[in-house]
């Protein structure tokens, strides 16, 4: 079984190519990205009109690329998979436009993916993963902690209730001057910072709900980047790592709320899962694998390259329902928003 995925949903276009291997693993073939962060840069964020033409100017070369270099053809495919949303509605048009031209063309099963579906079912791909698992999902404007229980079985244990964990990043990044995308400059410099030296609040520390909230923090961030400006580069260092600090201590926090309230709803799990591009920063990786051994769990994260957008999650989330039959027809919508996990 040979699948192509296509992702468009934002600021980078996608294509992958994923198979099924006799083992029943996945296998990427290709997996081609263009990021657009040199279109956006200067804005200091992803203008949605700019996003949606440059996915029209690169796509159909993209899609060529990955079926070139996995070495297959379209009529070679089993299916055609692509992120029908949540996203910049503009970008997801492109994406599911051109996947319906070609499974018609073609004559494929279309596979309409949710995005968050696809990081949430990427573990399984890159460690074969078996059901149930924790899931911390912090991608784009998403931080959610679910159970994932099976493909479109989701329980939602928790989730942000103002700025998600990346948004919280970008944020304090813009607010302390740094280079676009933000998230990966925060990280950098706390590397270099004192995170002590700020005694920022944790939000939500010990609710009973596995919760998050960041906009206290961010905000108390700001009053002491004001007190202090000008700003030197060791006070932007410190702010960083002051503030990192408290996200991870946060996250480990309400990680432990979520095991706590995993069984009722799901059973044991087999692992404690960190995706999303948020699940790229070193240190919530490392305390999110301190905290999974703790509990007798493994911790499972994503290489670098596929905690970002990709198409080879998309890829393998339209495997993934093929396999179960859960193909659409070319009436599939786009979505701005999409939920994909229901409440506990």
């Amino acid at each position: 079984m040979k699948i192509l995925g296509i992702e468009t949903t934002c600021d980078e276009t996608a294509a992958a190519v994923v198979a099924l291997d006799d083992g029943d693993r996945g296998r990427i073939l290709a997996n081609e990205i263009l990021s657009q962060i040199a279109e956006h840069a200067a804005y200091g964020g992803v203008v949605p009109e700019i996003a949606a033409r440059a996915h029209v100017e690169v796509l159909d070369r993209l899609i060529a690329r990955a079926l070139d270099r996995a070495g297959t053809t379209l009529s070679d495919l089993d299916g055609i998979a692509v992120a029908a949303g949540p996203g910049l509605i503009g970008g997801v048009l492109v994406g599911l436009v051109t996947a319906k031209t070609l499974a018609l063309v073609a004559r494929k099963p279309l596979l309409a993916v949710n995005h968050l579906e696809a990081h949430a079912l990427t573990p399984r791909l890159t460690d074969g993963l078996a059901f149930p698992y924790l899931l911390l999902l912090a991608s784009g404007g998403h931080t959610q902690l679910v159970a994932v229980k099976g493909v479109g079985d989701y329980v939602r244990l928790g989730t942000t209730i103002d700025d998600a964990i990346g948004e919280a990043f970008d944020k304090v990044a813009k607010l302390l001057g740094l280079a676009y995308p933000g998230g990966p400059e925060v990280e950098r410099l706390a590397e270099t910072g004192n995170p002590e030296r700020f005694a920022l609040p944790r939000p939500m520390l010990g609710r009973r709900e596995a919760d998050f909230s960041l906009s206290g923090l961010k905000t108390a961030l700001r009053i002491e980047a004001e007190r202090l400006a000008p700003l030197a580069s060791r006070d932007v260092a410190d702010l960083c790592a002051s503030f990192q600090a408290a996200v991870v201590d946060v996250v480990v926090d309400r990680v432990r709320v979520a095991l706590r309230g995993f069984g009722a709803v799901a059973g044991h799990p087999t692992a404690l899962v960190a995706a999303g591009g948020v699940a790229a920063n070193g240190a919530i990786r490392r305390a999110l694998a301190a905290q999974a051994g703790e509990v007798g769990l493994s911790f499972v994260a994503p290489p670098l390259p596929l905690c970002g957008d990709n198409g080879a999650m998309i890829a393998w989330a339209g495997l993934e329902r093929l396999r179960l039959g859960l193909v659409d027809d070319l009436t599939a919508p786009a979505r701005a928003r999409w939920p994909f996990a229901k409440a506990s």
